[in-house]
């Protein structure tokens, strides 16, 4: 055990840096901009540039990366992170947060990529699902730990943005200073969309719709939170209870989706977060408890939803097939939280920080909807010729390096 973990412990010690600075960034920054009195509409566009950014950076990032090498674009990318974050605690501007923004999702995009072709390259086929499920639990712990360090401090003054700045500058030491070889090159992000949708049709409009729920919740939750009166610390832990609601939920859904049409399951857990969404909208709860309870039912519903997608997709395709569809669906995934905070801004601007469930459900119960229509036009793949449920975080943080490192893939490999 120790001997596979060690070569690879300097990369998980710089991604606990990264992720911990980008769950802290990613929640100051909507918080903050409440406190300045930002619209929602403003607040929603951070979250759209963010994407943006994450999802041209997973496109194009890797020739840069293949022409200044592995070790020099990972620190260039990281120090170019951690002074955006110095400079959004000096600019409080929302027109130059948009803008820098789209300029951190594009350089976390091209890190994270970075540090999953390296872990790739030490993974083998013995060791590839330890380190993926670590790798996993490194990504829910240190975004949840960067989250809640807002509970200990006042986001009105410069501190956080600070802090933000040294987690990632501590990001790109562990590699820095590793003798480690480079990989090989990243390798080059291509996309069917018409043999992902000939593959599996609810796949492709069900990871949309979670993208713009997921997207929309994800940046504007903290707003939400904000202009309701609760407090940082309480926020915080609203935000973490949804991603560890999530987590947990994770093994019972994907055993039920094992044993039954995995399009009857993605239906109910969608209707359910979508009746969630709504009865925060009717009843707009104060008290912590119920509002509490029901963040940690739309949480586990809806972050079941990525790996139940994904699963349902590979049901109908061969081995060598994995790695493209699910990097399509990621992609796609990362279209969908494009559109998801935009929506989400404007509907919070014009009726509300609880209309923010309304765009939610909405988008949920379409998943559900369209799930339904697409069981009763397709047999679903028999029990015994699926492949078993891989849990997989529909955190914004993926990139289709990430998809080569999971255990699925191997086959894929092999046969290329």
């Amino acid at each position: 055990m120790r001997r596979n973990l060690f070569p690879i412990f300097a990369l998980l010690l710089g991604t606990a840096f990264l992720l911990a600075g980008n769950g802290l960034h990613g929640l100051l920054l909507p918080m903050r901009g409440a406190h300045e009195g930002f619209s929602a509409t403003a607040l929603g566009l951070l979250g759209t540039g963010w994407a943006t950014g994450f999802v041209l950076g997973c496109v194009f990032s890797q020739r840069l990366v293949r022409r200044i090498g592995h070790v020099r674009a990972f620190s260039a990318f990281s120090s170019m992170i951690a002074i955006i974050a110095l400079l959004t605690g000096l600019v409080i501007d929302p027109v130059a947060w948009i803008v820098l923004r789209v300029v951190t999702g594009f350089a976390l995009a091209a890190a994270f990529m970075i540090i999953e072709s390296w872990l790739n390259e030490r993974a083998t086929n013995e060791t590839r699902g330890m380190i993926f499920s670590l790798y996993m639990t490194i990504t829910y712990v240190a975004i949840v730990g960067g989250q809640m360090s807002i509970a200990f401090g006042d986001v009105g003054g410069s501190t956080f943005f600070m802090i933000c700045g040294i987690l990632y500058c501590l990001a790109l030491l562990p590699t820095a200073v590793s003798t480690a070889s480079s990989p090989a090159p990243l390798k080059e992000v291509r996309i069917d969309l018409k043999m992902i949708y000939r593959n599996s049709p609810v796949s492709v409009v069900a990871i949309v719709l979670i993208g713009i729920a997921n997207g929309a919740f994800g940046t504007l939750g903290p707003v939400f939170g904000a202009n309701v009166g609760l407090s940082g610390a309480v926020v915080a832990t609203m935000m973490s209870i949804t991603i560890f609601s999530g987590a947990l939920m994770q093994i019972p859904a994907g055993r039920m989706s094992d044993r039954m049409d995995r399009r009857h399951v993605l239906a109910a857990l969608a209707a359910t977060a979508g009746v969630s969404g709504f009865a925060l909208v009717l009843f707009a709860p104060t008290d912590l408890g119920i509002l509490f309870g029901l963040i940690a039912l739309y949480g586990a519903m809806s972050y079941t939803l990525y790996s139940i997608v994904v699963a349902h997709a590979n049901d109908f395709a061969s081995n060598d097939q994995f790695v493209t569809i699910s990097s399509g669906l990621l992609l796609l995934y990362g279209v969908g939280t494009i559109i998801g905070p935009t929506v989400g801004g404007f509907a919070m601007s014009a009726g509300g920080p609880h209309l923010l469930f309304a765009v939610t459900a909405l988008a949920h119960l379409g998943v559900a909807g369209y799930a339904i229509l697409r069981a009763r036009r397709r047999a679903p793949v028999p029990v015994g010729a699926r492949e078993s449920f891989t849990s997989v975080p529909s955190s914004r943080q993926a990139t289709p390096e990430s998809i080569t490192l999971d255990p699925r893939a191997a086959p894929s490999e092999e046969a290329a």
